[in-house]
């Protein structure tokens, strides 16, 4: 079972307020009692209301639950930007809340990242910028439905930055980090281009074709 799945599953358990031992969770998830350890503390790390101690049992404390909540990307985005803006604001309970919340959507969300995805995780906040990448959205979205080249600004992990015209392919997110999968005509490569770190998107007169080598699926992580 993966990881997030087993999460929701302990959440779920534990709603009834109930205390709960290690050893009946770990029996009921089918896990051993030392991954069951390491379980909670990512629930407690991520902000859930988590009371007990290893060798007591845990229960949930009182807080306001949702029920299960099937998401579109579209949804995803704009709760992406919510918190983005959350958590840039001058109020510090509202930016601890922002990102407490945060950790509890990573918590459940499913894994759609590569394994190379932690390698995009960056030292700043995660939502450094973020209202200025989902910004880009709309143009980026439109140019890859209509195969229309895009000119972008981009600003490197290094502070360089570069014009590019590209072919724009596919929209992924990457662990709270949205990308962009393209053939850069400088590199004469596919690239992924962090979202927050584009600068400008203009939306160019030139449609593009299918070539061989040059299309998503050709694309290799």
């Amino acid at each position: 079972m993966p990881r997030a799945d087993r999460l929701f599953d302990i959440l779920t358990l534990l709603r009834d307020g109930e205390l709960h031992t290690a050893k009946a969770l770990a029996e009921r998830l089918g896990v051993s009692q030392r991954t069951l350890y390491r379980d909670m503390e990512k629930l407690v790390a991520s902000g859930v209301p988590l009371s007990g101690t290893r060798g007591t049992g845990y229960r949930l404390s009182p807080a306001i639950t949702l029920p299960p909540l099937t998401l579109t990307p579209s949804e995803m985005e704009a709760l992406d930007l919510g918190l983005a803006i959350a958590a840039e604001v001058a109020d510090p309970e509202m930016r601890a809340a922002a990102n407490s919340l945060a950790d509890k959507l990573d918590a459940v969300l499913p894994q759609t990242a590569v394994a190379q995805a932690d390698a995009w995780k960056f030292a700043a906040s995660p939502f450094a910028d973020a209202a200025r990448g989902f910004a880009q959205m709309p143009t980026l979205r439109a140019a890859i439905k209509a195969r229309q080249k895009l000119r972008i600004t981009y600003t490197s992990k290094d502070g360089d930055v570069t014009s590019r015209i590209i072919r724009p392919l596919h929209l992924e997110y990457w662990n709270r980090i949205w990308t962009l999968i393209a053939w850069c005509e400088l590199r004469h490569a596919h690239r992924v281009f962090r979202l927050d770190l584009i600068n400008t998107a203009e939306a160019l007169p030139e449609l593009f074709t299918d070539e061989a080598g040059k299309t998503l699926a050709d694309y290799v992580p």
